[in-house]
C-alpha cells in the first residue's frame, strides 16, 4: 500500500508547521527530484507485492532515499496474517543485526569522548577478557584448547576477526554447556554483563586477527560500553544516538502502548509461510514486549522502523551530520567505512570486506551485483537488509519478518530494482 501521505506531502508539512510540529526530517518527493523514475520504481512496488501475493512474504516495508530524500517508501502486506492487520509505514520489526551498526557507532563515540581506544585490549575493561583460549580441531576430530596468541582487541570485535562465534564451531558442547548459542537474548534474565564475562571463559573458534569469524563481537562491545560509560547499553544509546537522532520508535523492549504496532514473525515452509511459536526463542516471536526486559543486546536486540533506521543512515551518510546535528566526526564515518580486514578474507562474498560494523564493497565485479564501490551495508536474522551507497547518495532499507527464509531471493531483487530506477 502507498505511504498515507506520500501524495500531499506539501499539504501535510504546512499542516505540521501550522500546528507548532517538527516537519519530518527526511522529505518525501517526487523521485524524478532526485534522479529516479517513478515508472521504474512500479517495478519495484510490483515485485514486493507479488512476494506477498505468493505467500512468501507476510508483508514488508521498503524505503529509498536519495540526496537526503525518500523517492520510495511504500508498505506491503500484512504485519498479522491472522488478525489480517495491514502492515503500515511506521510498523516495527526486530530487527537483529541491524542493530550492531548502531552500537559499533557507540563504541567509536567513546572513542571520539577520549574514554577508550580501538586498539585497547578488551581485557583493559572488562578483565576477565585479559586471557582467552582457542579450540583447534584434530586429526580424529576431537579439538584441544590452546592459549590465544594474543589479546583481543576492540577493532577485533568491531570487524569479527577475534575468532569468536555464535557457539557452534569447534568447541561448540562447552557452549551448549553454558548455555550461551545463537544470538537471542531477549529471554535472558540476567544483564549482558555477566552473560559475556562468561564467554571469556570459553574457547574461540580462531586466534585473533586471523579469521572473520561473526559472532558475539557486537554483545561484547554492548558490555564495553556499559563498563566505560557506566550506564546501561538501552540508556547509552538512548542518550548519545536515538534522542539526538529523534528514533523514537527504536527500542530494545517495545512499550506497551505500540505493542500493536509490532509486526509478527513467520517461517518460509514448503507450504508457504507459517506463524512462528510465541515466544520461540530464535525462530519465534522472542521475549520482546512480556519478557523479562533485563539482557540488552549490542548484537541483535533492537527494534526499530524503516523511517528510525533511515534516520541513523542518512546521518552516515551525511558524514556524520543529521537534522543540524553532528553526531560523529565524519573521520570517525570514514574510518568505520573502509575495508580492515586486510589479507583476512570475507567468507561469504567475493569483492567485499568489512569495516567497522558493515561489510563494505571493494570491488563491483568480483561481487557481481549491482551497486557502487565503497557501498557499505548488513542485515538481520529476520530477513531484513539495508545499505547505503555514498557514490549515489542513497540509503536503502527493507524491512520483513520471516525466519528462516530458505533461499528467497527479495534481497537480490530489491537491489536490481532499486538501481534501474536511478535516471541520472
Amino acid at each position: 500500500m502507498k505511504p498515507y501521505f506520500s501524495g500531499n506531502f506539501t499539504f501535510l508539512l504546512a499542516f505540521l508547521l501550522h500546528c507548532g510540529l517538527s516537519a519530518q526530517v527526511l522529505p518525501v518527493v517526487a523521485p524524478e527530484e532526485v534522479g529516479m523514475s517513478s515508472e521504474r520504481l512500479e517495478y519495484l512496488s510490483k515485485n514486493l507485492q507479488e512476494y506477498v501475493d505468493r505467500s512468501e512474504l507476510s508483508g514488508s516495508v521498503a524505503l529509498v532515499a536519495r540526496r537526503g530524500k525518500i523517492a520510495f517508501f511504500e508498505s506491503f502486506g500484512n504485519s498479522d496474517i491472522e488478525k489480517n492487520l495491514p502492515m503500515r509505514d511506521n510498523s516495527i520489526f526486530r530487527i537483529a543485526s541491524q542493530t550492531k551498526a548502531i552500537v559499533s557507532l557507540g563504541i567509536m563515540m567513546l572513542q571520539e569522548e577520549g574514554k577508550l581506544l580501538i586498539t585497547d585490549p578488551v581485557g583493559k575493561y572488562i578483565p576477565e577478557f585479559s586471557k582467552t583460549t582457542v579450540a583447534v580441531e584434530k586429526e580424529n576430530g576431537e579439538y584441544e584448547i590452546v592459549e590465544a596468541n594474543r589479546p583481543v582487541t576492540i577493532r577485533d570485535l568491531l570487524t569479527h576477526t577475534s575468532g569468536i562465534g555464535y557457539g557452534y564451531g569447534i568447541g561448540a558442547d562447552l557452549w551448549q554447556e553454558a548455555g550461551i548459542q545463537g544470538w537471542y537474548f531477549a529471554d535472558r534474565t540476567e544483564p549482558i554483563q555477566e552473560t559475556v564475562k562468561k564467554m571469556a571463559a570459553l574457547p574461540f573458534e580462531a586466534q585473533p586477527g586471523e579469521q572473520f569469524v561473526y559472532g558475539y563481537n557486537t554483545d561484547i562491545l554492548g558490555a564495553l560500553i556499559e563498563v566505560v560509560s557506566g550506564k546501561s547499553l538501552d540508556t547509552f544509546l538512548k542518550e548519545k544516538i536515538l534522542v539526538p537522532l529523534e528514533m523514537d520508535d527504536t527500542h530494545f523492549y517495545l512499550p506497551e502502548n505500540k505493542k500493536e504496532r509490532l509486526a509478527t514473525v513467520y517461517s518460509a515452509t514448503s507450504n508457504g509461510i507459517e506463524r512462528a511459536p510465541n515466544p520461540g526463542g530464535m525462530v519465534g516471536q522472542g521475549a520482546y514486549v512480556d519478557g523479562p526486559q533485563v539482557s540488552f543486546s549490542g548484537g541483535a536486540g533492537l527494534l526499530s522502523t524503516a523511517m528510525d533506521y533511515a534516520k541513523f543512515l542518512q546521518m552516515l551518510l551525511n558524514n556524520g551530520e543529521f537534522n543540524g546535528k553532528q553526531i560523529v566526526s565524519p573521520k570517525t564515518v570514514q574510518l568505520m567505512t573502509v575495508d580492515h580486514l586486510g589479507q583476512v578474507a570475507f567468507p561469504w562474498t567475493q569483492g567485499v570486506g568489512f569495516g567497522l560494523g558493515f561489510q563494505i564493497v571493494e570491488d563491483l565485479g568480483l561481487r557481481g551485483t549491482l551497486g557502487s564501490v565503497g557501498e557499505y551495508g548488513w542485515g538481520g536474522a529476520y530477513h531484513s537488509t539495508y545499505w547505503v551507497d555514498p557514490k549515489e547518495e542513497l540509503v536503502v532499507i527493507f524491512l520483513t519478518q520471516l525466519i528462516p527464509a530458505n533461499g528467497l531471493d527479495v534481497h537480490e531483487k530489491l537491489r536490481a530494482l532499486v538501481y534501474q530506477a536511478i535516471i541520472e
